[in-house]
């Protein structure tokens, strides 16, 4: 049996911000009624933590729950911990119209460490990230460059960011160019 790695082995840039390959993280797309409360159980059960309102984030010790559209859910975990948090929805849920999936080896995820996380991300995407537009626990969907991203701050310095795992190494070098030595224009 081949084992997992992730995209870039936990990659490091130090540039304006640190930028960090944040390896193997377990993640399940769950899509269904979100305000069944069957399904708001369920979620409690696997990652203790209620569901988020919308474009939020719940992040605790047993990972993260993240509003991603109007029935759909991401869930963060331990890598070597999804497969089982998938079936263990499948039973709490039984019955139910829904769908959890362990997407983990289809994504890559991204940690940005510094004072400046915010304006790196700004060079890419059509988003307000003022402090005052985007606030901690928010979630967006978007674009950095042109790549499909999610990305949220656990607080003022520091930033994650998802996507496809297809893309992962052009998103990190990407990112590297955005948080060079000096290109910080010190807005936000």
């Amino acid at each position: 049996m081949s084992k997992a790695v992730s995209v870039l082995g936990g990659a490091t840039y130090q540039g304006e911000v640190t930028i960090t390959e944040a390896g193997l993280r377990g993640m399940i797309t769950l899509r269904g009624d979100l305000s069944d409360e069957k399904l708001a159980a369920a979620v409690k059960s696997v990652v203790g933590l209620a569901l988020p309102e919308t474009r939020a984030i719940k992040e605790g010790k047993q990972g993260a729950v993240a509003w991603m559209s109007p029935d759909e859910l991401l869930l963060l975990c331990e890598y070597q911990h999804a497969d089982a948090l998938v079936a263990k929805l499948d039973a709490a849920l039984a019955g139910a119209h829904f769908l959890a999936i362990n997407v983990s080896d289809a994504r890559a995820m991204f940690t940005l460490s510094g004072a400046g996380v915010r304006e790196v991300i700004a060079k890419g995407a059509p988003v307000d990230l003022s402090r005052r537009s985007f606030k901690l626990g928010e979630i967006r969907r978007s674009r950095i460059g042109q790549i499909a991203a999610a990305f949220w701050l656990s607080d003022e310095e520091t930033l994650s960011v998802i996507c496809f795992r297809s893309v992962g190494a052009h998103l990190f070098d990407w990112l590297k160019n955005a948080a060079e030595h000096g290109s910080l224009p010190r807005f936000l």
